[in-house]
């Protein structure tokens, strides 16, 4: 759990005092992006090779 908390720390540092403010709101849009993309390839590979890698 004290790995999340510092995750979330360090997010929340890299964006303060960032101006303009819209370039802080899309760059946060984007990492979450980002994130929801790897764990989608992170669910694609783990189906694939638990079903034998079927396609």
């Amino acid at each position: 759990m004290g790995t999340l908390i510092h995750f979330k720390k360090l997010y929340s540092q890299a964006f303060e005092n960032c101006k303009p403010e819209i370039l802080v709101v899309i760059l946060k849009v984007y990492s979450v992006f980002c994130a929801l993309m790897i764990f989608m390839a992170i669910y694609a590979l783990s189906d694939r090779a638990l079903n034998g890698w079927d396609f």
